[in-house]
């Protein structure tokens, strides 16, 4: 009966290349997915039909290929590949009850972790001037005043492009998010239209009081912007991001940089310092403490790098491995 098999598996691929005309490449990948579903029950079945194959067997060989170590994203495709070849099994197959794949789900694919620079990088990041452009002043000060910031209080890019001098109230015109540096901090507005104030710190308020004496010169049109761009425009996310981005790599820094870099570094720092999830997930300006967990894998991790660095267990096990 494996030849019989073998024989569905090879029409159902012919079906893919003459009728749907699949290109080559997609009906070999096809081709070596169900390759593997035939090795997986050859065991299983034996001479057997695929009428004998259940949706606890395709659990199994799901539960299997995870443990090899296959990730989600490729369980999922080879899934949906056995799903299809079932479905057109189904329709000359009459010993086929129902396709024993559907309803089968892939594994969970694991959220990878935000990536955060250490605390000396983000350090040198907000607070050295690029070595491409070391002349530009205006520049210069509207650049660290907005990476001091991103960094200081963990803002979103948009929630950083958003703010007002003050707030406003003028015509069409009422502020979204704006600075307050009497109480040393920032009122933005996030996702779901929730507001937040958020506390500004010491080297980001004198990198903002810098850029408060030299933005009047660059006002047109726009009087309430904190930050405006050379053109005297409101600045926008994307400038922010290419700017970071350039000054990160003026600087040598081992990774992209962009703008959720910083916001991530913030969380995962004061995280790591004052062990308080709530605080963090408040200046975050999450719904949900889960979304603010995360964090504490981050912390997880420079634990384990101390670990493994320091614990002389850790460097006896790493000696003999």
């Amino acid at each position: 009966m494996h030849a019989a098999r073998r024989q569905q598996v090879d029409g159902y691929l012919e079906n893919l290349r003459t009728q749907r005309q699949l290109s080559k490449h997609t009906v070999s990948n096809y081709g070596r997915d169900l390759a593997q579903l035939l090795a997986l029950s050859q065991t299983l079945l034996g001479e057997r039909g695929w009428s004998a194959l259940s949706h606890f067997h395709v659990r199994k060989f799901t539960a299997q290929l995870h443990s090899q170590g296959l990730g989600a994203r490729s369980i999922a495709r080879k899934l949906s590949c056995w799903r299809g070849f079932f479905e057109w099994l189904a329709e000359s197959d009459k010993d086929l009850a129902g396709n024993p794949v559907e309803g089968v789900k892939p594994p969970k694919r694991n959220k990878p972790l935000p990536k955060a620079l250490s605390a000396d990088d983000a350090i040198r990041l907000v607070e050295q001037a690029s070595p491409a452009r070391p002349t530009d002043g205006t520049l210069a000060l509207c650049n660290r005043a907005m990476f001091e910031l991103l960094y200081s209080s963990g803002l979103r890019v948009s929630e950083l492009t958003g703010l007002d001098v003050h707030y406003a109230k003028e015509g069409r015109h009422e502020s979204l998010g704006w600075l307050d540096l009497d109480a040393r901090e920032v009122h933005v507005t996030g996702k779901g239209s929730k507001k937040r104030s958020v506390p500004v710190g010491s080297a980001a308020l004198a990198a903002l009081q810098d850029w408060l004496a030299i933005r009047p010169t660059l006002v047109r049109l726009e009087a309430h912007p904190l930050f405006l761009s050379e053109r005297g425009t409101r600045m926008t996310p994307r400038v922010v991001q290419m700017r970071l981005k350039a000054h990160a790599l003026a600087l040598g820094m081992p990774t992209s940089v962009h703008p959720h870099v910083l916001r991530h570094s913030f969380a995962s720092h004061v995280l790591q310092s004052s062990g308080d999830l709530r605080a963090v997930q408040e200046m975050l300006g999450h719904a949900s403490i889960a979304s603010t967990q995360v964090y504490t894998s981050l912390d997880f991790q420079r634990l384990a790098q101390v670990y493994d660095a320091a614990h002389p267990r850790a460097r006896k096990a790493k000696n003999q491995g």
